[in-house]
């Protein structure tokens, strides 16, 4: 019975660690400011920290405006955290960034301070509002359903980037 339950755990252990994104430099150990929204990427901890990162490495910027409370917030993180092609591809081309907080740069609102919104800024520290969401009246939300389009525009973010600078 000691050994069915040990190689059950054993199992469950083993299906646990491949299912999630590994960086090529080996797993890394989570870190706070990242919130539950990628444990195994490198969060930046302030804007103006991002902004420096975003330039010196030339990636582009994704900034994340959510609430810890907000049931809308939590929805996508779930989705955001689990998604590995996300995962991956913010690890090897994104500088990332999440905020509970307003920043006093208004760029960052062009359409409202509302939560969860999602925000791309380029290297020249320029907000893309050509990189925006499926909603009219929040150009920068998303829902979890909306994980493909968040994927397409990460995508459309880094073409961008290549072709423009």
């Amino acid at each position: 019975m000691k050994a069915a339950f040990s190689l059950l755990l054993l199992l469950v252990t083993l299906s646990c660690a491949l299912g999630k994104y590994i960086p090529k430099t080996g797993k890394r150990i989570p870190q706070t400011l990242s919130r539950g929204w990628g444990d195994q990427l490198i969060w930046a901890q302030t804007y103006e920290e991002a902004l420096y990162w975003s330039r010196s490495k030339n990636k582009p910027l994704m900034v994340i405006f959510h609430l810890e409370d907000c049931p809308h917030s939590k929805a996508l993180k779930k989705v955001f955290s689990e998604d590995n092609e996300i995962q991956k591809i913010l690890d090897e081309d994104f500088v990332v960034l999440n905020l509970v907080y307003e920043t006093t740069d208004k760029h960052l609102s062009p359409d409202g301070q509302y939560v969860p919104r999602i925000i791309f800024v380029d290297p020249s520290m320029t907000v893309r509002a050509d990189v925006i969401g499926r909603y009219s009246n929040r150009m920068y939300a998303y829902e979890p359903s909306d994980a493909k389009i968040l994927l397409d525009n990460m995508k459309k973010a880094k073409k961008l980037l290549k072709s423009e600078l």
